[in-house]
């Protein structure tokens, strides 16, 4: 008798064993990352950008056209023009050119020219704050009444030709040796640097996209200076150790038109692959990855029709450095000894300034998630809001019904900005120039101003509103080895999904029906091992193997 209880405990215990490890083994693995070289994803990656050496066939330093001496940024537009005669056209019908969603005029409700307010530097005001206009491509900032700066985008140089052109604008009017002899060294600066033409770098990009907002990383969370020069840790595409991408490599352009700007239509229609047409338009992850990245056996590739790449592979934001998470424009205006301050607090970044109200700063930010399909709704200075609550100045659209939605990270910026009282309207203060807020530190007449531009009528009451506004997470792209694992979603408590509804996650919900099924499958396997052990105990006639 004890032989044979021997021999049923060994066995039990056997396939206790075996189930267990096995597992444990799933468990392990379905949490590992993929192994770089056998992911699908990495294979069909390498076919999508496959060494597209992009190349010129002339040489800027030998036109003619640039040759001359230069004292206009009009002047190098129009050498530019000579031949390059369409470029201009086209980009003055493109969204870097008219700050309006629609191209043109036609409709003003979406666009830093037209009706769109957001929630940090307020307002665009139809280019009528200065301060907006440092970064619009045009010589001498004269917003859409002025002529195309080619160079802004298309000169590798880092040539500051505002500064220099002025120089010899005013050294023309001296009629010493001394400073004739200055101003031809500085022509001569002008004429070198005017040939350095490119491809928009980084750095062309980064000027603007980097810094928008009012300073490095106000805005985005994941665009900051740390990217001009990043390596793969903080991106494994643009990482300058690694792939080495351009922001055009993604960002592709047709006639100027550059793809990924978002007001209500998403960056891309459809996450079809375009691995077949490297030429093709380039946002979304499956475009070079598929929809399949991961090997064929990872059960990471069942997430994909839920879970955008991004949720995974970009565990936080904002990893070199700070990005402005608050700002309360309420708070604007003290003063000490009758002047404007500036207070700085952590990372050496200002928490308040006298000009713009209360900040706060962080690194290392994790996301927040939402469904979305890739648009975003906006609430524009014509919406009606409910001052009672707190406004969502834009918000990702999509639910768990959307065939084209994801879970997708974002920076959720918050802060307070004024309203009208009477129309129930958030406002577009002019901040800049003579009028502006920053000289004046008068907010109704900065309000006055800045509604009288824009077109909108305003009661001259205003009060401070509590708003948000989202900024999709897509940049700063981690390597594999540092993606989320299983359990930073699939857990009870601090799941990084939390807020998802609308699916039900196993190991963070928790349903009555699925843990009773769940607890008679492992008790009837249990029943049935049991059994079985006790078939074989008492069929074998007390003799051990």
């Amino acid at each position: 008798m004890y032989m044979k209880s021997r021999y049923f405990l060994k066995h039990f215990l056997l396939v206790i064993a075996v189930t267990t490890f096995f597992c444990f083994f799933q468990t392990v693995f379905a949490s590992s990352p993929d192994n770089e070289e056998e992911a699908l994803g990495r294979t069909l990656a390498k076919q999508a950008v496959k060494d597209s050496k992009r190349w010129t066939t002339v040489d800027h330093a030998k036109i003619d056209a640039l040759k001359q001496n230069f004292t206009s940024g009009e002047q190098i537009t129009k050498a530019c023009l000579s031949c390059h005669s369409e470029a201009a056209t086209q980009f003055h019908k493109s969204i870097h050119w008219t700050w309006l969603a629609s191209g043109d005029k036609s409709d003003m409700r979406y666009g830093k020219a037209g009706y769109s307010v957001n929630n940090f530097c307020i307002s665009g005001n139809a280019m009528e704050d200065k301060g907006c206009l440092s970064c619009h491509p045009a010589w001498n900032k004269k917003g859409v009444q002025g002529e195309v700066n080619c160079l802004q985008c298309h000169n590798s140089s880092g040539f500051n030709f505002n500064e220099a052109l002025g120089d010899i604008e005013a050294f023309s009017k001296d009629g010493d040796p001394d400073t004739k002899e200055m101003m031809k060294d500085l022509q001569n600066e002008v004429k070198e640097a005017v040939t350095q033409v490119t491809f928009p770098t980084r750095k062309n990009c980064g000027d603007c996209h980097f810094t928008g907002g009012g300073g490095d990383g106000v805005k985005h969370g994941d665009l900051d200076t740390s990217l001009t020069k990043p390596n793969r840790l903080l991106d494994v595409h643009m990482g300058t150790d690694g792939k080495d991408f351009s922001c055009t490599r993604c960002h592709t352009t047709v006639d100027h038109n550059i793809a990924g700007r978002i007001y209500t239509n998403p960056a891309v229609a459809t996450r079809k692959s375009l691995l077949e047409d490297d030429l093709a338009p380039k946002i979304t992850c499956v475009s070079c990855h598929s929809s399949e990245p991961h090997k064929n056996d990872s059960k990471m590739n069942d997430h994909t029709d839920v879970v955008s790449c991004q949720a995974c592979h970009i565990p936080e934001f904002a990893r070199v450095n700070p990005t402005k998470m608050w700002w309360d424009w309420s708070k604007a205006g003290k003063m000490k000894d009758g002047k404007p301050y500036v207070e700085k607090g952590p990372f050496g970044k200002p928490v308040y300034k006298s000009i713009k109200g209360e900040f706060k700063w962080e690194k290392n930010v994790v996301p927040e998630y939402f469904w979305s399909n890739g648009s975003q709704t906006s609430t524009t200075a014509d919406d009606v809001i409910d001052p009672a609550q707190i406004v969502k100045v834009s918000h990702p659209v999509g639910d768990r019904t959307d065939p084209e939605a994801r879970i997708f990270p974002f920076k959720i910026h918050r802060g307070k900005q004024p309203y009208d009282k009477v129309h129930k309207k958030l406002l577009a203060p002019l901040l800049s120039g003579e009028n502006g807020y920053w000289e004046t530190f008068d907010m109704n007449a900065a309000i006055e101003h800045g509604n009288k531009a824009i077109g909108i009528p305003y009661s001259g009451e205003f009060d401070y509103v509590e708003t948000t506004y989202a900024f999709p997470i897509t940049h700063m792209v981690a390597p594999k080895e540092n993606a989320l694992n299983c359990n930073q979603c699939h857990i009870r408590e601090n799941s990084r999904l939390a807020n998802i509804t609308g699916l039900y996650m196993p190991g963070r919900d928790k349903s009555n029906l699925f843990d009773t099924i769940g607890w008679l499958s492992v008790l009837g396997a249990l029943a049935g091992v049991l059994l079985h052990g006790i078939g074989r105990f008492f069929t074998r006639n007390g003799k051990e193997e």
